[in-house]
Parts: C-alpha cells; structure tokens; sequence
C-alpha cells in the first residue's frame, strides 16, 4: 500500500482516502447500515437480471474453486462434487421413496 511519507506534508494516495472513508462510514453507521445497503443491492440485481444470473455465476464460481483443488493435496481424501451430487441424489431418493410407504 502506498502511504505519504513520514513527516512529509502533502496530498493522500486514492487508497489512503479510500481506507478511512470507510473506517470513518463503519463508525457512524454501523453493521446495520451496512446490511440495509447490501439487502437493497441484491434486490435491485435480483429485479434486473432475475434468478438464472445467481445459479448461473454459482455455478461459475463452484467450477472455478474445484479447478482451483483438482489434484491438490488439499483435495486427497475429500468428495468430488460430482461424488457429492450422486450421494445427495441417492438421500433424496431414500426419502422420497420413505415418504411413499409411510403414505400407503
């Protein structure tokens, strides 16, 4: 981070500025300013672009982190996703097919 020089009067970098705008905003608002922010941000996206934009950038992002873990050692002994999905579907099954005899 670039920071003015000890001593040296002078004007703030852009980051320097940035950084205690925010602490300054933390201060006086608090978390649930914060929230409320977030909160209405989502639902501005949600009503622009609609569900398919989350499920599509999720399915993005869970692609990206398994390239991220595939062959690490990080990853030995864990459950693919593709492992984990048929499990999931399998439970679902169980369930399902559980749910059908208490029925009958």
């Amino acid at each position: 981070m670039v920071t003015r020089q000890e001593g040296k009067k002078g004007k703030m970098t852009v980051a320097e500025a940035g950084r205690k705008g925010g602490e300054k905003t933390a201060r006086t608002h608090g978390r649930e300013f914060y929230e409320r922010i977030g909160r209405k941000g989502g639902e501005k996206v949600s009503s622009e672009r609609g569900p398919e934009f989350y499920s599509e950038i999720g399915s993005k992002g869970g692609s990206e982190r398994a390239k991220q873990h595939e062959g690490t050692s990080e990853a030995k002994g864990k459950t693919s996703l593709e492992e984990a999905g048929h499990r999931g579907g399998q439970k679902v099954r169980k369930l399902v097919q559980a749910g059908r005899m208490q029925e009958e």
